[in-house]
């Protein structure tokens, strides 16, 4: 039984990490662990790892990669959030890493429209609009942890579509 939401009962740190897998997973390999914006460096871990397997997949294959990382995020989310005490802790940001790599999946080529996709994203993951605030606050554990950054993605993509059909 957790105690809060996003408070954990203990101050994670490297030790913590190492202890299980589905921590050093869940806290991004370790980008979890920063004291201040963990979401966002968890998020910028999707950088390297798209650049690293889109050209290697197909994209069937990449996005396969992506359900089977959504399905074990919530294995792993909540066995870490069990363990700290706080099921929705920031720095558990695998559900960061997952969801951005869908946006970057569908996000246009270059860099600007990846640096525009990382800002989208990282606003609508912090700012948390209707309905994505909801399943936030209402749906818990690991499948909590990850539902609502897959929204932030489609508000995400949502909004590039926009902006790309309005540039032309």
């Amino acid at each position: 039984m957790t105690t809060s939401r996003k408070q954990p009962l203990f101050k994670p740190d490297w030790r913590f990490l190492f202890s299980h897998p589905a921590h050093f997973l869940s806290f991004g390999f370790g980008s979890g662990l920063l004291p201040k914006g963990p979401g966002t460096a968890g998020t910028l871990v999707a950088f390297p790892m798209y650049w690293f397997l889109a050209p290697r997949l197909t994209d069937a294959m990449f996005l396969l990669v992506l359900i089977w990382a959504f399905a074990f995020g919530v294995w792993v989310c909540d066995i870490t959030g069990r363990a700290l005490g706080a099921e929705d802790y920031g720095g558990i940001v695998w559900d960061e890493i997952v969801a951005f790599g869908l946006v970057l999946f569908f996000t246009p080529e270059g860099w600007h429209w990846q640096l525009l996709a990382f800002v989208l994203f990282r606003f609508f993951d912090i700012v948390k609009p209707q309905p994505i605030r909801h399943f936030d606050d209402s749906w818990h554990g690991g499948l909590g942890v990850m539902f609502d950054d897959i929204l932030a993605a489609g508000y995400t993509l949502l909004s590039l579509a926009f902006i790309k059909s309005v540039l032309g």
